[in-house]
C-alpha cells in the first residue's frame, strides 16, 4: 500500500496535497492511487507511439493537470516539460520523455501494489 513516506521519498509535496484534500489522508492517498490509474497515461503512450504530437499535447496536458493536483511534483515536471515542448510544436525525443514519466509511475505503482 502506498504510504505518504512514499510520496515524501518519491519528491510530492505531501503537505500541498493533504491542504487539497483537508488534511484526509485516506482520501489523498485514494487520489493518488486513482492518478496512478488514470487512461491519460495509456493515451499519451499510444499517441507518443503514433507520433500524432496534437494527441500527445492532449493527454500530457491532462496528465499534467491531474499529477497536478494531487503534488506528485517530479512526475509534474517531467509531464509539465513535455507538454510545453508539444504545445510549440518542437522537435524532441517524446519517447525519453514518456519513458521518464511511465518509470516515475511504475515506481509509485510499485509501491502502491508492493
Amino acid at each position: 500500500m502506498l504510504t505518504l513516506d512514499d510520496l515524501r521519498q518519491f519528491g510530492a509535496n505531501i503537505q500541498e496535497g493533504l491542504d487539497r484534500c483537508m488534511s484526509d489522508e485516506g482520501f489523498y492517498l485514494e487520489l493518488v492511487g486513482m492518478t496512478l490509474e488514470d487512461a491519460s497515461f495509456d493515451r499519451l503512450s499510444q499517441a507518443v507511439a503514433a507520433d500524432d504530437r496534437k494527441a500527445a499535447f492532449e493527454a500530457a496536458h491532462a496528465l499534467k493537470g491531474i499529477v497536478a493536483n494531487v503534488s506528485l511534483t517530479p512526475l509534474y515536471a517531467q509531464v509539465s516539460e513535455m507538454t510545453e515542448l508539444l504545445r510549440g510544436g518542437q522537435e524532441a525525443d517524446y519517447g525519453a520523455y514518456l519513458a521518464r514519466i511511465l518509470e516515475m509511475r511504475a515506481d509509485l505503482l510499485a509501491r502502491q501494489n508492493g
